[in-house]
């Protein structure tokens, strides 16, 4: 089977687009020309001053020669050598030229290795990060109402994005599994029972209590017809009618006695029995395997009841258009308390010295693991990168971004070798 290679890919082009990279290219060829220039230059005195040597000319015409003859050699060498950085001289296959395109891959590892040793080490990660100190500018930033507002406009775009990625029977298999089943397999009896001791011990069900005797008062009160029609119909048959009637009025009048008695007196024999009625039963969720038991028949009975169903079934449904409404509307409580709490941090982090130090020393530790453990998969982007890069066209893009600069160095070459020349020949017409 045929070995599949990864593809080649362009260098990404830099910003500007075609327009900055046509002006990079007509201002390389213009410092072509004018290096060029210097070389033909060189090369039309220093013929000219050979000719006017082999006329007779005087001998300063020999110093002349020379620095123009160390010119060429200085421009020549100076174009080979820039030359070899892009690609073969005169496509010539000479040794240890287009060094770009040939040691694309291994400058593109030392590059990496550079950045690594340089940028991605510990103690320069700390360093720097200690002088930017950065809780400091982050709370200062924060503190700022424009730039809370920003943040939590961010946060609100980021939960809308991620709540509307997810799909609706995913996160409901997810609470069905997470949340439901947990709460289905573990035992009520024992932490209701629990709740519910804590809550009787407190005194809290009293309130409920007294609601309890307030309607049962109120309802005796408000129905005496039904009263006496229930007293009626349990009497004999053979019972008088006024008789049934007196012996309704009172039984009514002890049970309104009664549920008055109990509404009133927070003491009263009633309401201690239902006291201890409700302690015995707490203990018993707890202890007592039959009490428990029969809390798992309700429990089951209830979370199968096609009402609770569907309520579990659309808490998703409900919590996600909450989502989304709290983070789409900017006045929602939501979003005004998330911006109060960015404010209120910014705030801390600046004036509090002790919740500084703490998010420097997070920030510290949080980079130094991510340079210490990660460093290598880092710098592994940009080896990665380069060695995808097609070689031509990698050599072709530097050579634009850097070219216009290295024709100075022919420039220089061709002055620096005329002067080398002219010095050389001066020293040695002296000496002999």
């Amino acid at each position: 089977m045929e070995q599949l290679t990864p593809a080649k890919v362009t260098p990404a082009d830099p910003p500007g687009g075609t327009a900055a990279e046509e002006e990079k290219r007509r201002g390389l060829r213009k410092m072509k020309m004018v290096a060029l220039s210097f070389l033909l230059g060189a090369t039309v005195i220093f013929l000219l001053t050979s000719w006017a040597e082999a006329e007779g000319w005087p001998g300063w015409v020999g110093y002349v020669r020379a620095a123009a003859e160390a010119g060429m050699v200085g421009a020549l060498a100076d174009w080979f050598a820039v030359t070899a950085l892009f690609r073969h001289p005169l496509r010539l296959r000479i040794p240890h030229t287009a060094i770009i395109p040939n040691k694309k891959d291994a400058l593109g590892s030392s590059l990496g290795d550079f950045v690594g040793s340089n940028f991605l080490s510990e103690s320069v990660i700390r360093e720097k990060l200690s002088r930017v100190e950065v809780s400091k500018r982050l709370g200062g930033w924060l503190s700022q109402p424009k730039n809370a507002e920003r943040v939590t406009s961010e946060l609100a775009t980021v939960v809308r994005a991620a709540v509307k990625v997810l799909r609706d029977e995913d996160v409901q298999a997810i609470m069905e599994q997470a949340v439901v089943k947990r709460i289905v397999d573990k035992p009520w009896g024992p932490p209701l029972g629990k709740i519910l001791a804590g809550v009787f011990a407190d005194g809290a069900h009293h309130k409920l209590v007294d609601l309890m005797c307030d309607r049962a008062y109120e309802w005796v009160r408000d129905n005496h017809t039904t009263m006496l029609r229930v007293v009626s119909d349990r009497a004999p048959s053979w019972s008088p009618k006024f008789v049934d009637e007196m012996l309704a009025d009172k039984v009514y009048g002890e049970v309104l006695s009664f549920v008055w008695a109990v509404k009133t007196d927070v003491n009263h024999p009633m309401r201690l029995a239902l006291d201890k009625f409700l302690g015995e039963f707490a203990q018993d969720l707890q202890t007592d395997p039959e009490v428990m038991a029969r809390a798992e028949q309700v429990k089951s009975q209830m979370l199968g009841h096609d009402e609770v169903q569907k309520l579990i079934g659309s808490a998703w449904a409900t919590a996600k258009e909450m989502l989304l409404n709290a983070a789409e509307d900017p006045s929602s409580e939501l979003r005004r308390r998330v911006r109060t709490g960015l404010e209120a941090l910014g705030e801390r982090l600046v004036s509090d010295d002790h919740i500084r130090s703490k998010v420097d020393n997070w920030v510290d530790g949080a980079a130094a693991y991510l340079v210490t453990n990660y460093s290598r998969e880092i710098t592994g982007i940009i080896t990665d990168t380069v060695e995808r890069w097609d070689a031509e066209e990698t050599s072709r893009k530097i050579e634009l971004q850097v070219g216009r600069d290295l024709q100075f160095i022919r420039i220089n070459g061709t002055v620096v070798g005329a002067l080398a020349g002219l010095v050389i020949y001066a020293v040695a017409q002296l000496l002999f």
